[in-house]
This record gives C-alpha cells, structure tokens and sequence, in this order.
C-alpha cells in the first residue's frame, strides 16, 4: 500500500476538538493509533445507512544525490493524504486530499456523499466485511532509519560512489548515486467495524556507474533496500553495478535467432509480476486477461510454482493488511504450472459470488482494486552454475527495455528490447544490445525447462530465481 504520496503536507497539523480529532499531532511518527482515532471519528459521522470506508497516511522521506565525492541534491519532504469512499443504495461516491487538515477532512466526506448522487447503481459495490482471517503479525518499524542523522547518510551514498570507482579502471563517474530513506503510517477504519493501522519505515541505495572504453560508454546499476541503514551492502551493490556496467563494453547487434533466454531473479520477477498482473478478477471480468477462462488449466511450465504471499517476513515488502483492511494472506497462483485462482478485492468477489482473497491494492487517494502484492517463486534443484549446461546458443538477458509499452496485457504479446550476454556452448560469451525479444506470455510460461535454487528477495520486496526459457525469438541484425 501506497502510504506516502506525491502532495506535501504544509507541516504538522494538530487536530483540534470538532466532530473528529483530539487536538494531537498526527504528523509524527509514533502516533499511528492517534491517526486511526481520526479515522474513526470520521466513520462515526456516517448517515443513515450510508457505508462509510476511511484511509488516512502520513510520512516523510529524504533522499541524498551524490556525484563526484560531492552533495549533488539533499531533500526532506512530509506528505499526508486521506481517501474516503461512501456507499449508499449500491451507489459509490469516493473523494481524496492531500492534508490531514480537519476542515478539509470534513469537506472530502461531504464531497464523496455528493458523489454518491452522480454514481451508477451497482449491487455489488459494498466495503469489505471482516472474514475471520487472522493477521499474521509484521515488524515493518526501524528507530534505526529515524535515528541516522543526515551526516550518516550522506556518508553512506558518499562511500558507495567511493566503492564503485575503486572497483575498475574504466568506471571513473557514476550517473547517479542516491541514499533514500522514509517512514510511513496508514490507518483505515471503515462503518463494517474494520479497524488498522500499520507504521512502516525503511531505507535504500543505488548507483548507476558509467563504464568508459574509448568511445563507447556503457551504465549499470545495482541498489540493495533494508529496515536497518547499516545492514545496507554497498560493497555487493558496487560489485554488481560495475559488474553490469563493464560486462555490455564492446557489445554488438546479434544475428537474428530462436535460442533459450537465462533470466536473472531479477528479471525473472519482471516477467512474472506482469502475469499476475493478469491474475487480477478485476481484468478477468471486465475480458482483459489472456488467462480469463484458464483456471484449473495448465498455462505454465510444470517446473513454476508461483505465490502471493505478503506475509512473508524475510521480505521487506511484507504487509499485514490489504488495501481495504482484510489480512493479507498467502494465495497459490500457481502449482506445477496449474492456474489456481485469481485476486479477488470485496467488490470483484461479490461479482463472482466468491470470498475476497485480500488482495485489494492501493495508493491512499485512489480507489482500491484486486492485484498481486508480493511474488515468490518456489526455488527449482538446479544450481546457478548448472543452469548453462548443454546450451548450445543462448543468451543470458541482462535487462529489459520498454517493457510496459511491449508488452499488451490482454493478448499476452510480448515484444521487448534487451540487452546481455550470448551463451556458447555452455558458457559465457560475447556481450551484445540493440536487440528485441519477441513471444507471447503464454509461450514464456509453457517454455520455462529449468528453475534454478539461486532464490534470492530482491530490494523491491519480491523473492524469485533464475530461470531458462526455451525457443524465443532473439532479432538483431
């Protein structure tokens, strides 16, 4: 769940003793459940037999730029918003603003009432109703990232831009260098007695060194995200963007070929976050999904094994509660390449005559829809090093170029620019770009022939592997 957003907050913002509020501050961190008793008074104001469902956040993040051993940008900024949906006859009114400012708060539900008037009827629209689901707890706070002064972080994007230029003599700048860190609170309160909050707060680096060789110029990146500022890894974070960035020097077009493609973890997520992305009941019944009428159907390899599952706490994106205040839940998509259900948020359900599967996904000020929230991959038995063996021509992707233009998420055609490495005879070869993957994510499922033990959680919170994907169109020259 979104529970910062793009509108700055003026400053803390005290609430003092309307129809909501009890003159505290709810702009600092550590007052979640006083942010939740604003929710709730505004709850309380419903009319009638109106639902009324309210969110409200709060947070602030920095972010420090480093370039060439200097401070390139240095920034601090709060945010607070609230969304507030109303139901009245299947009718559904739904206002958001960018402030916790009591007046205004006031004026949002007046303005999603007034919105209700103008809505279609539908017999499905309905606030989520508590399903017995117990939350599995999540330790999602850090005093560590509160506590690390401004001198600290600075230092650490300082040292990492340090570490990437010492590492190789043809990275001597880095595009970019960034420290970032922010905290966050949600409360969602709603008439059907659900009642949350959650305070979360976390850090990240990244860098993108430009690796030079005569006139050819060549970026790579690495990033690494954590709860604690000091179990940041910026020598594995150096060491992989270099890595990238001198690996692609003397790339060429390659000829044009159907060969298997390696996919990194990383990139393995790419792919299959966009397949469940097209596991959403939302797309499946309004026909925008190439699986709409798979389910209990073979769609993938029997080697994948793919989960939603935010309640995995080894994961920094781990979550305790949806964007409609169910608890999160572990929810199979798929077993040995069998399609097993689809993402479900209360509306969708009600629609399919269904269960939610507590998968509503939000930013505070939009509306909540059913999605994916956490990927896992179940890792495969073969090793890294083994993923190559008997590949006679391959390439191993690097990255993925215009993947969300290239991909259409109704038909399933996947035509997208990469770049990598060429695999020859089972090993490593010659680097190469300027070429375009083309299939389908049907035929990428049905391809997968080998999941490698590799599973590693990526910074964005997903946990994956490498995997081979066989026969894809490789265009070049």
């Amino acid at each position: 769940m979104d529970y910062c957003n793009n509108e700055s907050c003026s400053g803390a913002v005290s609430v003092p003793d309307r129809n909501f509020g009890r003159g505290v501050n709810v702009t600092k961190p550590g007052n979640d459940q006083e942010l939740l008793k604003v929710a709730q008074d505004l709850v309380d104001a419903s009319v009638g037999t109106e639902q009324v469902e309210v969110i409200l956040s709060n947070g602030e993040s920095t972010t420090v730029k480093v370039h060439s051993g200097e401070v390139e940008s240095l920034t601090s900024a709060g945010s607070a918003a609230a969304g507030i949906r109303v139901i009245r006859d299947g009718r559904l009114g739904f206002a958001s603003c960018g402030t916790l400012n009591p007046i205004v708060l006031s004026e949002t539900l007046d303005s999603a009432r007034d919105n209700c008037r103008f809505a279609e009827q539908d017999e499905h629209n309905g606030l989520a109703l508590a399903d017995g689901v117990d939350v599995v707890p999540q330790n999602l706070w850090s005093d560590s990232v509160l506590s690390t002064t401004v001198d600290q972080k600075v230092a650490l994007a300082l040292d990492l831009e340090r570490q990437v230029i010492g590492l190789d003599s043809r990275v001597s700048t880095a595009r970019s260098t960034s420290y970032g860190d922010g905290w966050g609170q949600a409360a969602l309160a709603s008439t059907n007695g659900i009642s949350r909050v959650t305070s979360e707060a976390s850090c990240s680096i990244g860098t993108q060194p430009l690796a030079r060789h005569g006139d050819e110029t060549q970026m790579g990146w690495g990033s690494d995200a954590s709860r604690d500022p000091e179990s940041l890894d910026l020598q594995k974070v150096a060491t992989e963007a270099v890595e990238r960035a001198t690996k692609l020097l003397g790339a060429t077009k390659p000829s044009s070929v159907r060969v298997p493609i390696l996919l990194e973890p990383r990139l393995a997520v790419t792919l299959f976050g966009m397949v469940t992305g097209m596991l959403s009941a939302e797309a499946v019944q309004k026909g925008r999904s190439p699986f709409a009428d798979r389910l209990g159907e073979q769609i993938g390899s029997e080697l994948l094994n793919l989960v939603d599952d935010p309640t995995r706490s080894e994961s920094l994106g781990a979550e305790e509660w949806d964007g409609e205040g169910l608890a999160c839940r572990s929810n199979p998509l798929l077993k040995a390449g069998v399609l097993q259900m689809f993402l479900h948020d209360s509306t969708t359900a009600r629609r399919a005559g269904l269960r939610s599967t507590g998968s509503a996904v939000r930013a505070v000020r939009g509306l909540p829809a059913p999605g994916p929230q956490l990927l896992v991959m179940e890792p495969g038995e073969t090793s890294a090093p083994e993923m190559l063996r008997g590949v006679t021509t391959g390439l191993a992707v690097q990255s993925f170029a215009g993947i969300h233009s290239g991909v259409n998420p109704v038909s399933g055609d996947f035509s997208v620019g990469a770049d990598g490495v060429m695999i020859r005879n089972g090993e490593l070869a010659e680097p190469v770009r300027e070429l375009t993957i083309a299939s389908t994510i049907q035929r990428l499922l049905l391809g997968v022939t080998r999941v490698a033990d590799d599973f590693e959680w990526l910074p964005g919170g997903s946990g994956a592997c490498s995997v081979l994907i066989e026969d894809v169109s490789v265009s070049g020259s």
